[in-house]
């Protein structure tokens, strides 16, 4: 393990302005003593980490990381800024920069050296010595454990001592600090908390250090389990049994994570424990005062994605993030929950129109008039099975917009404001209102002390009995019919649209479409489109916005399949095969196949994405093509007004994203392993050494 860093992967007059030059200059150096092999395949596959979540620490410090088959050994390369380099840290620039990198296959202990840097850096002694060290074989002597910090380090005996280090120091802290005497009738308040992060190789490190450094500074025992690349042990149920609060600190789902139910807990992402533990152990205090506590059951309730627990978009915004993104985590919340009852209902519809035609939304009750032998039955059956699970959109949105915000005790008064918000025909609109006015009035309701006796009636009468009430005055009363006015004249306004007014909103749509593939503003786009269509009778309109939007969302995913087949020579191998499934993807109205392109080549695919989303959301609409079903693709093309045209418009769009793809890419130098020239097909060299490999989508 000691030639992990040698003097050799040391600059201690780092030049680079960018974080991007920084990881390229250290990168520089390991592929001169072979420690990666494909210098470009390599800095993609940091670079696509970075864009899951940026590596920079407060306290100066940047750690870009990643796993990758282009790295032959674990590596550390360490690079001291005079001028420091931005790696997105809330304190500014770095001036301490390490690159980690980490075989695909890596082993254990490898892992466990790795991780035990992490927790070094939490370290303000060992830091400061590197600040002050004069030349670079001092440097990787101090970074390999060999020469004192002025504090016990983890890498002295090698990964197993380390290991043992943290265990005998978990458990000091699950049994109490040496020499308290049990009985005594105070005791320190007790944390368990779980970090991980996508790579599980830093930032899970990290936050455990940090939150453990913080409980000892606050007379707080806190013992973490870290759930890393490495594995993880378990906490003993004993400790968990014992602990007062819990911490999640993730950004991928916490395993096991029933195991944790019936206690306050906060939920947060993982860097939120590097930068400020001190905050969230005062949260999870606060939390217990009040009797908060995570009802069985929710701890492991899956996401939109069907992950076993909630990621951070799904999560309400953390405390210290600004109030622009804690919104956009609420409004995604909501709108993440309501795109699988949109896909289910609007295809059940669907499939009601093609078999029955439009006229089947006037049928009888299927509960008075069904006949087995007769397809107009069961078209009306699939038709109003599709009615009522359109009749949630509106409800689930605001539920989960109040969830998003307050846990748990935000869904009643949530699902209550949505469905008011129904009954007063507020609409899209009034949902949004309603959850969060909702998510609002149940978080200051949790603010308030209230007597021990209480606690436990909180979550499940007391909060949802007054919160409900509040929520309903407020909709019935107050705010339901200006935001029923404001639906109203917004619908007005759209049925209005015409000429070039209808042309200009179908290449807004589309640029929203393309923006994101998927997330937020892609979500604002489709979620404003499919609430036009939620209803017995859509209008015109509505029906053209909903062509619209499906039409620029299908751009991206089919522009990037024909890319990779008409130029495969700009794509790696890797990247081809993306590209037959894309053409799927594409057809199927996911524009999530787009993305392995664009976390890839963001600066290339998405502005190339948009363009082409914009010509064809701008046709579909001077096409008039219309649309009632929220989903399906190519599949659904029978039930579109303007068949033809609409699937112009589509080809456009995709035939403008590829020109600009190609264009932009082939501007650079080619991909390391790509396809002869003109070959187009798979390259039998890809799998060599020096070929790129994919880069996995954030």
């Amino acid at each position: 393990m000691s030639d992990m860093i040698t003097a050799d992967l040391v600059d201690l007059d780092l030049s680079a302005d960018t974080k991007e030059a920084a990881a390229r200059a250290l990168a520089e150096r390991m592929v001169a003593h072979g420690r990666v092999t494909d210098l470009e395949g390599f800095l993609a596959d940091v670079a696509a980490r970075e864009a899951q979540m940026p590596t920079g620490l407060d306290g100066g410090i940047g750690i870009p990381h990643c796993r990758s088959e282009h790295v032959t050994e674990p590596t550390l390369a360490f690079g001291r800024s005079e001028d420091g380099v931005d790696f997105g840290a809330a304190d500014g620039p770095a001036d301490l920069i390490f690159l980690i990198a980490a075989p695909a296959g890596a082993d254990d202990a490898h892992l466990t050296i790795l991780s035990s840097l992490a927790r070094q850096l939490m370290n303000a002694e060992f830091t400061t010595a590197l600040r002050s060290v004069g030349d670079a074989t001092a440097a990787a002597a101090l970074i390999r454990g060999e020469e004192p910090t002025g504090a016990e380090s983890v890498f002295e005996g090698g990964a197993e001592d380390s290991v043992a280090v943290s265990a005998a120091a978990s458990a000091e802290t699950a049994t109490g600090t040496p020499g308290q005497e049990t009985g005594e009738p105070e005791r320190p308040f007790r944390i368990v908390a779980v970090t991980s992060c996508p790579t599980g190789i830093a930032h899970t490190y990290m936050a455990a250090e940090s939150l453990e450094n913080a409980g000892r500074e606050a007379g707080v025992e806190v013992v973490v389990e870290t759930q890393g690349s490495a594995g993880f042990t378990r906490l003993d149920p004993a400790v968990i049994e014992a602990a007062d609060g819990v911490i999640f600190a993730h950004d991928v789902p916490v395993r096991d994570k029933d195991r944790f139910a019936g206690k306050p807990t906060v939920d947060t992402g993982v860097k939120a424990a590097v930068n400020r533990p001190g905050e969230l152990i005062g949260e999870v205090r606060g939390k217990a005062a009040r009797g908060e506590v995570t009802a069985a059951g929710s701890a492991g309730a899956g996401g939109a994605a069907g992950s076993s627990g909630a990621s951070p978009v799904e999560r309400g915004g953390g405390s210290g993030e600004g109030y622009g993104t804690r919104l956009r985590v609420w409004l995604m919340s909501g709108v993440s929950y309501m795109v699988p009852f949109v896909a289910a209902g609007g295809l059940l519809i669907a499939l009601g129109f093609a078999i029955g035609g439009y006229e089947i939304n006037e049928a009888p009750s299927v509960m008075d008039h069904f006949v087995w032998s007769q397809a107009d039955s069961w078209a009306a059956l699939l038709y109003q099975i599709g009615g009522v699970a359109f009749a949630f959109l509106v409800p689930v949105l605001a539920g989960y917009i109040a969830y998003g915000m307050a846990d748990r005790p935000g869904l009643v008064p949530g699902f209550v404001g949505g469905s008011i918000a129904l009954t007063i025909n507020a609409g899209f609109l009034g949902g949004l209102a309603a959850g969060l006015i909702s998510g609002a009035v149940v978080m200051a309701i949790q603010r308030v002390r209230i007597p021990v006796a209480l606690r436990g009636i909180m979550p499940v009468v007391v909060i949802p009995l007054i919160s409900s009430a509040i929520v309903g005055f407020l909709m019935f009363v107050v705010i339901g019919k200006p935001i029923a006015s404001a639906q109203t004249a917004m619908t007005d306004w759209l049925s209005d649209l015409s000429g070039a007014n209808a042309v200009l909103l179908g290449a807004l749509l589309g640029l929203m479409m393309c923006f994101d593939l998927g997330g937020p503003v892609n979500k604002v786009a489709y979620a404003f489109a499919t609430a036009g269509i939620a209803v017995s009778d859509p209008s015109d309109s509505a029906m053209k916005i909903m062509a619209t939007v499906m039409a620029a969302g299908m751009v991206p995913p089919l522009a990037m399949a024909l890319a990779t087949t008409v130029r495969g020579k700009l794509f790696n191998a890797a990247e081809r095969e993306n590209g037959k499934a894309a053409w799927v993807l594409g057809a199927s109205f996911i524009s999530e196949g787009a993305i392995p392109f664009a976390a890839a080549d963001p600066l290339r695919v998405i502005p190339s994405s948009m363009v082409g989303g914009a010509v064809t959301g701008a046709l579909s609409m001077a096409f008039g093509a219309t649309l009632r079903a929220p989903h399906g693709g190519i599949f659904v093309v029978p039930l579109i007004g303007n068949p033809l045209l609409y699937l112009v418009a589509i080809a456009a769009g995709v035939c403008v994203t590829t020109a600009l793809v190609i264009v932009l890419k082939g501007l650079r130098k080619p991909v390391p392993g790509a396809a002869a020239p003109g070959s187009g097909g798979a390259d039998p060299s890809a799998s060599a050494p020096g070929a790129k490999q994919p880069v996995a989508a954030a």
